[in-house]
């Protein structure tokens, strides 16, 4: 890697840590490139991404940055899981570390609130936007229908007794 590759790596990392809403650091030591791709994909699914970058560019980029406490995480073979979604990195990354266990979570960073494997795995225990959001569509659109059906009742009541009235006037 020349000079200009590593200085252009650097802008594009501090740009992906100061964009993400979540960073996870974890090492990958003794995974399959087929184990890192299925990590790849499944970080792609959730809207989330992994990179692979030297530690040593990596805390140079986390200069001036929110996750700046994350810096001393990067020893040895790392991986950076980053999202915008605050739960979908370390969903992802926590249910990877259970199927393999040569993925060990180290920690990472929400903000600037630095996260331990606790507290990746809390937030990976939390629901997504998309569930959040799909919720409070639901809560809303609760009340509208039972009121919708509040005010058909009397309507329909109506129409049963003019059918009966209609019903015992033709039987007479």
């Amino acid at each position: 890697m020349d000079r200009a590759e590593k200085a252009e790596l650097v802008g594009t990392l501090a740009e992906v840590f100061k964009t993400s809403n979540v960073v996870v650091v974890a090492h990958y030591s003794g995974l399959t490139v087929a184990q890192m791709s299925t990590l790849r994909k499944q970080m792609k699914q959730a809207g989330a991404s992994v990179k692979v970058a030297k530690n040593r560019l990596a805390k140079i980029a986390l200069n001036g940055t929110d996750v700046a406490t994350i810096g001393s995480l990067l020893k040895g073979p790392t991986v950076i899981a980053y999202s915008g979604d605050p739960v979908a990195a370390p969903k992802v990354a926590v249910d990877f570390a259970k199927a393999n266990e040569r993925f060990v979570i180290l920690g990472g960073a929400m903000g600037k609130t630095a996260l331990n494997l606790d507290g990746v795995k809390a937030l990976a225990a939390l629901p997504s936007l998309d569930e959040l959001r799909a919720k409070i569509v639901g809560l809303i659109q609760a009340p509208a229908t039972k009121i919708a059906r509040v005010i058909n009742a009397p309507a329909t009541k109506v129409a049963r007794v003019v059918s009966a009235y209609a019903a015992k006037g033709e039987a007479a």
